[in-house]
């Protein structure tokens, strides 16, 4: 094995860890599982673990007791997305029209998550991606709004897992609630008048994207994931305009009636 995919597997080592201690929602002091259960989760030798683990003691994420584990430490890698994300989710919910800014947000980073997972993607990557696609369209099939746009979020997150970039990473896992809320807002928005065709539409752009991404072809998964978010936007605010128009034509009808 060269240097180079030695250190990449370290590096895909360190950003699973670093997800590990996401999800299992460990803070400062808890301790992590060992080098011989991560080898055996993560389904690698002990070397890139302990490469993993040496990186994380350096960037301040971890420490080690001597005879006693290793345990997470305070740490601004872990925290703080969801610390800057957290004043986001406001206004999104005093005020829907952020989800523009949110859309802005996700093309500047998808861009490059898809790029990098086009050009980076492992076949476990390949088949994360495709069952979240295939999970995202059963729910659709069985009309399930919150599921659909949760498995939505969900693809989009794989993706990014699967560009290998660890701060790309750290940013969508810290966007995940904020996209998953303007994913449902948005999805809301674009079936209000014509549902069966918006699903096959974006299962149609869905799918290239994650096409493009198994051909290994970046610069086509960046075309069709700036083509998807290009869709999504002008829908958003088709919906809007008729809503507006719907909400003008009430008030006008109530005035006639006004004596």
């Amino acid at each position: 094995m060269t240097t180079h995919a030695k250190t990449r597997l370290s590096d895909q080592i360190t950003e699973k860890i670093i997800q590990l201690i996401q999800q299992e929602q460990l803070q400062p002091g808890d301790r992590i599982p060992s080098e011989r259960q991560l080898a055996d989760q993560l389904n690698v030798s002990r070397v890139p673990i302990r490469e993993a683990l040496r990186t994380l003691s350096s960037q301040g994420v971890l420490f080690t007791r001597r005879g006693g584990g290793t345990f997470v430490q305070k740490s601004d890698l872990i925290n703080w997305p969801a610390q800057a994300i957290a004043p986001l989710e406001q206004l999104l919910s005093q005020d829907p029209l952020y989800r523009y800014d949110v859309l802005e947000a996700r093309r500047a980073l998808e861009a490059s998550t898809v790029w990098h997972a086009a050009m980076r993607a492992t076949q476990e990557d390949k088949k994360r991606i495709k069952q979240c696609f295939d999970i995202m369209v059963e729910h659709q099939q069985n009309q399930d709004t919150e599921l659909s746009a949760r498995a939505d979020a969900h693809f989009h997150l794989a993706i990014a897992q699967a560009s290998h970039n660890v701060v790309l990473l750290q940013i969508m896992n810290g966007l995940f609630q904020l996209v998953f809320s303007t994913v449902k807002e948005n999805r809301r928005a674009m079936f209000e008048f014509d549902n069966a065709r918006e699903v096959e539409i974006l299962t149609q752009q869905h799918e290239a994207v994650m096409n493009a991404i198994l051909e290994g072809n970046a610069d086509l998964a960046r075309d069709q994931i700036n083509r998807h978010l290009d869709h999504v936007q002008a829908k958003v605010r088709q919906s809007e305009e008729n809503s507006a128009r719907e909400q003008r034509l009430s008030r006008f009808n109530h005035q006639l009636l006004q004596p």
